[in-house]
């Protein structure tokens, strides 16, 4: 367990570099760097980080970190499109869906300004949360890439 968070860390520090390094790279360079550095990749640090940051941050009873990529134009393995969905009580007092946006994308600064191009959020309270179980209700499923600006090769 130890040697996973040292693992863990020592890639977020890796990260922290490249970001620090591409972010005068322009967007079609950016996209094909990282999604060549997530390709060669064995494990999902991106998500691992997001996750992470969330459970820290909003200590959730409830998250899920979907990584969507594989529905956009981009390499295999890839992780630039991402949707969560978080329940904690933070958001008893976050009570605007824009202030819970800003507050998740806020944690997630060093990700969206890094690997992640776009990022989903579906961010409720326990009672809501609870609400929607009651109901029968789904969160519903993201749609399918409906083409994109081509700067990406071909999966």
């Amino acid at each position: 367990k130890i040697f996973k968070k040292i693992l863990l860390t020592m890639m977020m520090i890796q990260k922290t570099f490249v970001g620090s390094i591409i972010r005068n790279f322009n967007k079609p360079q950016k996209n094909l760097l990282l999604a060549t550095m997530m390709q060669s990749s064995s494990t999902f640090p991106v998500a691992n980080s997001i996750e992470s940051k969330l459970k820290n941050q909003l200590d959730p009873i409830h998250l899920e970190v979907l990584n969507e990529s594989h529905m956009h134009n981009v390499p295999k393995n890839s992780e630039t499109h991402f949707k969560v969905i978080v329940v904690s009580d933070v958001f008893n007092t976050v009570k605007m869906p824009l202030q819970r946006h800003r507050k998740v994308n806020e944690i997630l600064k060093d990700e969206l300004d890094g690997p992640v191009h776009a990022l989903s959020i579906i961010a409720k309270s326990p009672s809501q949360w609870k609400t929607m179980q009651d109901k029968g209700i789904e969160i519903a499923k993201s749609p399918n890439c409906k083409g994109g600006d081509g700067s990406l090769p071909p999966r």
